[in-house]
């Protein structure tokens, strides 16, 4: 899977990206023609908090999933955004096994 990462408004760290990868990459185990996913990375100035903000679009064979997740870091906001995008790859893998039946 090509995993394109962009970062709005600030440059992402090496280690930061690396995180995004590997979290990425677990997600093979789910369903395995994952052809692309883009992360986009941004800061929102809401009053004194900066949330952080993930948005994942994972694009599959027949159609494309995407999340959007905010809170105060950005590995927080991953983590929250591939749970999410578990439950919808999982979800999509059982709608293909119940039309192939």
């Amino acid at each position: 899977m090509k995993v394109h990462t962009q970062s709005v408004h600030f440059s992402a760290d090496q280690k930061l990206l690396a995180f995004i990868e590997r979290k990425l990459s677990k997600l093979d185990q789910f369903f395995d023609r994952i052809v692309s996913a883009k992360v986009l990375l941004k800061l929102e100035n809401s009053g004194q908090i900066r949330d952080k903000i993930a948005e994942v679009r994972l694009e599959i064979p027949g159609t494309i999933l995407f999340v959007k997740e905010t809170n105060k870091s950005f590995e927080a906001s991953i983590d929250l955004a591939i749970d999410s995008l578990r439950r919808q790859l999982i979800k999509y893998k059982e709608r293909l096994r119940a039309k192939k039946h």
